[in-house]
C-alpha cells in the first residue's frame, strides 16, 4: 500500500471539505459553499497539523480554541467535525433543518462550539478574550486559532481586536485572514491587496506573514512561524479564491450565499465523496488549578449614610474577587467613575482594561466566559450601546457574564444629554434570557453584585452617579426578582413604582402625600427584569389599580412599560400613569433636571394626586 505524504493528506483532506461543502448546501437549498471553499485547505493544514482539542472534554482550558469569525462559512467547519468523526454523513445532510444542532452559522448548540458567529467582526475581539484567559489567568501552553474573512476587516470591532492582542502581547492568538476578494455584493475594499493587509497589522504590532492560501506547504510554514512565538500575535494574511476547485464558480462574482447550479458536477469535479479522516492532536496533559473559593464578606453601609450604588459596586466586586478567584473584571477607561478601580487594585492580575472600546470590552467578557471565568464588564452606561450587537450575539452564544452600566439617567447633572443613559434598560430587557437590576441604595447594590456572580444569562446593573442616602440594613436580601416594598398599608390608594433615584424620590413624595392623607405604597422594583408580579398584582389589588411609575429611563421600554406589560393580563388592567423622560434633556443639576423631566417628588405626588381624585370623581 502506498504511504500517504502529509501534504497529500491534506490535500484530499481539503477537498473533502469543499465536497462537504457543496453536498450540505444542496441539501439545504441554502448555504454559503464558495466561501467556505476558499478556507477549505487553510483549515485542513490546521486541524490535521496544528490544532490540539480533546473533543470529549470540550471545555477544558487546556485545549486550543477554534473560532469561525467567518460565521456564514459554517458548512465548512461541519465538514471538519464530519473528518474528525465527532458527526455523521447523516448529519451533515440535515444543515439548516430546524432540530439539527448543524445551524446556518454555528452556535453553542454545537457541544465544540465556544461562541456564536455569523455578525461580523466579533470572532476575533473574542479571541482576544480567551487568549488572554490562556495567557495572563490560565497560563497554559494552549493557543486561539480565529479564520476570518475579509470582508469583516472593514469592522471598527476588528481593528480594537488588533489593539488589544498587541497591548496584551498575546503571542498565543493566530488570525487567519481568508483573503478571496469577493464580498456579498463585489469586491471587498481591498481587494487581494496583500501588502495593505500586512502594513496595517504590522503598524498594529502583530507579527504578519502573508502567503497563497492554497499552497498547502505555505500555510504550513506559516502556522509553524505562529507556534514558534515572538512575543507578538501572529495575522496569516492568505491569498485565496471564492469557490476554489470548481471552474463555474471559482473567483466568480454573485455566488456569494448561494448553493451551486449543478452539485453533482461540482463533487466530480473535486474528486468525488470521499471519507478522509483527521486525528486531532489532543491537548498537553493537565488543567490549571484555581484557589479554592473563600468565605464573602461584602461591604456594610450605615443607615443614613450617603454613598454612590457605583462606589458600593467597586467595594463589592472587590469583596467578591476576594471569595471568588475565578471573578475577572474589565473596564473602559472610566474605572475611576465606575469604580472598578476598587478591583483592580485589589486584584491586579484579574484585572484588564479594555480602553475606550466598548465592543472589545464584551468581547472580551464573551471569551472569558467561554473558557470558565466570571466576568463584570463595566462603562458607562450609555456607551454600552456601541456595543449592543455584541450583547445581542452573546445571548445566542448562551454568554453568562455581568454588566454593570453607571452614570445612568438625567441624574448624572452637568454632564449633559450625551453621557446619560436613557435607553439602557429598554435595550438590556430585550436580550434573550437577561437579567436588568437597579438599585436604590449601597447595601441592595453589594448584595446584587454577588447573586450577579451566580446568575446565568447576561445579567446588568444600572447604578447611579450621585450619593443617595442608605435605605436598608446591611444583612437585608435582595433576590433577583424581588421587590421592597418601603412603605404603605392597608388604606393605601395609590402605589408608586420606583427603582434607583426614583425611589428616593418616590419615598418623599409618599411623605407629602401622607400629609393630605393620601396613603401612598411605595415599591423599589430593583428587579426590572424579571418582574415581582405578585407584589404588583397586590398593590394594584390594594389601591383599586392606581399605580405611578416613575423612571431616570426614556418613556420606551423601560419600568414602566415592564410594570405595563407584567399587569396586562389582569381580570381588571390597574390605571397606570407612566413618569419617564419624554424631552431631550440638557446640562444642569441633578434636582433640577429631575424636575424638568417631571420625574421628582412634586411631579409623582401631582401624579398621584390626580389619580385619587379621579378616583373619587368616579364614586
Amino acid at each position: 500500500m502506498a504511504v500517504v505524504t502529509t501534504e497529500e493528506k491534506r490535500r484530499q483532506l481539503a477537498q473533502q471539505f469543499r465536497v462537504d461543502s457543496v453536498r450540505m448546501s444542496a441539501a439545504a437549498k441554502s448555504g454559503h459553499p464558495t466561501s467556505s471553499m476558499s478556507a477549505a485547505d487553510l483549515l485542513a493544514v490546521l486541524v490535521e497539523g496544528y490544532l490540539r482539542f480533546d473533543f470529549s472534554d470540550p471545555r477544558s482550558p487546556a485545549n486550543d480554541r477554534l473560532v469561525l469569525s467567518k460565521g456564514h462559512a459554517s458548512v465548512l467547519l461541519y465538514a471538519f467535525y464530519r473528518a474528525a468523526g465527532v458527526v455523521s454523513d447523516d448529519d451533515i445532510l440535515e444543515y439548516r433543518k430546524v432540530r439539527s444542532m448543524l445551524e446556518g452559522h454555528p452556535t453553542p448548540r454545537i457541544p465544540w462550539v465556544d461562541v456564536a458567529t455569523g455578525s461580523l467582526g466579533q470572532g476575533l475581539p473574542i479571541g482576544v478574550g480567551m487568549a488572554i484567559a490562556g495567557k495572563h489567568l490560565d497560563r497554559v501552553s494552549n493557543r486561539v486559532w480565529v479564520l476570518c474573512g475579509d470582508s469583516e476587516m472593514a469592522e471598527g470591532s476588528m481593528w480594537e481586536a488588533f489593539e488589544h492582542a498587541a497591548h496584551y502581547e498575546l503571542d498565543n492568538l493566530t488570525a487567519i485572514i481568508d483573503v478571496n476578494r469577493l464580498g456579498q455584493r463585489g469586491e471587498t475594499m481591498v481587494g487581494w491587496d496583500l501588502d495593505t493587509y500586512v502594513a496595517r497589522a504590522e503598524a498594529f504590532g502583530w507579527n504578519a506573514i502573508a502567503i497563497d492560501g492554497h499552497d498547502l506547504a505555505a500555510i504550513d510554514t506559516a502556522f509553524a512561524t505562529a507556534v514558534a512565538g515572538s512575543g507578538k500575535p501572529t495575522v496569516v494574511v492568505a491569498r485565496t479564491m471564492k469557490g476554489k476547485g470548481v471552474a463555474a464558480v471559482e473567483n466568480q462574482n454573485g455566488w456569494h450565499g448561494k448553493p451551486l447550479d449543478h452539485p453533482e458536477a461540482a463533487i466530480a469535479e473535486l474528486g468525488g465523496v470521499t471519507d478522509v479522516r483527521v486525528d486531532v492532536a489532543e491537548p498537553d496533559a493537565g488543567a490549571p488549578e484555581r484557589p479554592p473559593a473563600g468565605t464573602l464578606e461584602l461591604p456594610r453601609y450605615e443607615l443614613g449614610e450617603k454613598v454612590a450604588t457605583r462606589a458600593a459596586y467597586g467595594d463589592a466586586l472587590a469583596a467578591l474577587g476576594e471569595a471568588r478567584p475565578d471573578v475577572v473584571a474589565l473596564d473602559g477607561e472610566v474605572s475611576n467613575s465606575t469604580f472598578a478601580e476598587t478591583f483592580e487594585k485589589a486584584h491586579p492580575d484579574r484585572f484588564f482594561e479594555m480602553f475606550i472600546a466598548e465592543q472589545q470590552l464584551v468581547a472580551a467578557a464573551v471569551g472569558l466566559q467561554a473558557v470558565g471565568w466570571t466576568p463584570f464588564a463595566s462603562t458607562f452606561a450609555a456607551f454600552l450601546s456601541r456595543a449592543y450587537d455584541f450583547v445581542r450575539m452573546a445571548a445566542i452564544s448562551h454568554a453568562t457574564f455581568a454588566l454593570c452600566g453607571s452614570h445612568a439617567g438625567i441624574s448624572i447633572g452637568e454632564d449633559g444629554p450625551s453621557q446619560m443613559a436613557l435607553e439602557d434598560i429598554a435595550e438590556l430587557r430585550a436580550v434573550h434570557g437577561s437579567t436588568v437590576l437597579h438599585p436604590c441604595d449601597a447595601n441592595q447594590t453589594a448584595k446584587l453584585v454577588a447573586a450577579m456572580a451566580d446568575t446565568e444569562g447576561i445579567s446588568y446593573l444600572r447604578t447611579l452617579r450621585p450619593a443617595t442616602p442608605v435605605l436598608y440594613a446591611p444583612d437585608e436580601e435582595f433576590p433577583i426578582g424581588g421587590s421592597r416594598i418601603l412603605c404603605g398599608g392597608d388604606e393605601d390608594e395609590v402605589a408608586l413604582i420606583g427603582a434607583g433615584i426614583t425611589v428616593h424620590e418616590a419615598l418623599r413624595a409618599a411623605e407629602a402625600l401622607a400629609e393630605e392623607g393620601i396613603g401612598a405604597r411605595v415599591i423599589d422594583l430593583y428587579s426590572i427584569k424579571p418582574l415581582d408580579v405578585e407584589t404588583l398584582r397586590a398593590a394594584a389589588e390594594a389601591t383599586g389599580g392606581r399605580l405611578v411609575t416613575v423612571e431616570d429611563h426614556w418613556a420606551e421600554g423601560g419600568l414602566g412599560d415592564a410594570v405595563a406589560a407584567a399587569l396586562a393580563d389582569s381580570d381588571e388592567p390597574p390605571r397606570i400613569v407612566k413618569l419617564a423622560v419624554t424631552e431631550m434633556p440638557r446640562s444642569g443639576k441633578p434636582e433640577e433636571l429631575l424636575a424638568d423631566a417631571g420625574i421628582d417628588s412634586e411631579h409623582i405626588a401631582a401624579a398621584a394626586r390626580q389619580l385619587v381624585a379621579r378616583a373619587v370623581r368616579a364614586t
